[in-house]
């Protein structure tokens, strides 16, 4: 009789399938949340959650829940929510808007796992992308949230997620730049301990206040909405000095008024250079110096934040300067770098591992 095969990564696939499994890889962000599935399921939406004020907005929305672009238009009809701030849940108390926020979060993770196309025999197994440095509150609130539409769940930090997702795992600083947080994490070929990681908030959030404060000082006449600057943002957003001009039209007095707002933007976004090289230079410096020049070489930009024109670059150009060398790799998906690698995660926990979580 011949000795059993050992399984190959096809035949453990194989046998997830015949057993019912599912998993996911959710990037649950403060501005979009992305789901990559082992299904071959990819989907993203907007973190917006919004609720019909009323029967008449019943009547005219025909839904009881709207979910991203969709709340987002009909925002003004809604009880509207952005459930996550900074990355983590709403109000760490546990008061009447904590509860409102951690339904909205809980709507917004059945809403994503909908979108991944589960069959009605499935058990979900996800792994959720959480900030770097997220407190143990703010972890069980993000796993409160995920309980109602999976069956065993498990969160590990975003950029070690992305990492993990690329096989870069030895020597490696993980820049993730999303809505609420920067998070950074160093990788030396093991899982990253507290002292691996950083998490700031001059991200997406930060970028779309610092523009405000500079148009209202630019043009005190022109009138805009954070959703507007946001837009405004995603559009053109830059670092660099000879870039495509940022000509917006904006309302004065009720009249279409086109304003030129490259200096202003571009400020902006120049705003979190110094504090990502703040914290890059102090997972350099508590380094082990044999390998500090191998790590400043391996530095990955992820997230959304990372689609700034010229942001590889200046970060490059910045660690030059204060860190002596610096070598930045751009991820080529940022919306699904995240995601991606936590499906990663789930499909390499052994089946006992999820078993124990459920």
């Amino acid at each position: 009789m011949s000795a059993e095969k050992p399984k190959t990564e096809k035949t453990k696939k194989e046998d997830d399938k015949d057993h019912g499994v599912l998993y996911l890889g959710i990037d649950l962000g403060t501005s979009r949340t992305s789901v990559s599935a082992s299904n071959g399921v990819r989907e993203t939406v907007a973190s917006f959650v919004g609720y019909p004020k009323d029967v008449v907005s019943r009547k005219l929305l025909k839904k009881d829940v709207l979910f991203g672009e969709e709340a987002l238009k009909n925002r003004l009809s809604l009880d509207f929510y952005r459930p996550l701030e900074k990355g983590v849940l709403k109000s760490s108390d546990r008061d009447q808007s904590y509860e409102k926020n951690l339904r909205a979060a809980q709507d917004l993770i059945a809403e994503i796992i909908r979108r991944s196309k589960p069959r009605k025999d499935e058990l979900i197994y996800a792994v959720i992308g959480a900030p770097a440095e997220a407190s143990i509150s703010n972890k069980e609130a993000i796993l409160d949230a995920a309980r109602e539409s999976v069956d065993s769940v498990m969160l590990c930090s975003e950029p070690f997620a992305v990492a993990y997702g690329l096989d870069w795992l030895d020597d490696v600083l993980v820049i993730d730049i999303g809505a609420g947080t920067t998070d950074l994490c160093r990788m030396h070929g093991t899982m990253p301990e507290d002292s691996d990681q950083i998490t700031n908030t001059f991200a997406g959030d930060w970028i779309d206040n610092r523009f405000a404060e500079l148009l209202l000082e630019s043009f005190p006449e022109a009138q805009f909405t954070i959703q507007m600057v946001k837009q405004m943002k995603e559009r053109y957003s830059s670092v660099l000095d000879t870039t495509e001009p940022a000509i917006v039209s904006l309302p004065v007095n009720g009249k279409p008024t086109q304003f030129d707002v490259t200096k202003e933007l571009t400020a902006a976004c120049r705003g979190i250079v110094g504090p990502i090289v703040d914290g890059l230079g102090k997972l350099v410096s508590t380094f082990d110096p044999e390998f500090q020049q191998r790590l400043k070489d391996r530095v990955l930009l992820a997230g959304g934040g990372s689609m700034i024109k010229g942001l590889d670059t200046a970060v490059e150009q910045e660690m030059h300067q204060r860190l002596g060398s610096g070598k930045v790799l751009r991820i080529e998906e940022p919306m699904y770098g995240g995601a991606n690698g936590a499906l990663k995660i789930a499909h390499d926990m052994p089946s006992d591992y999820w078993e124990k979580l459920k």
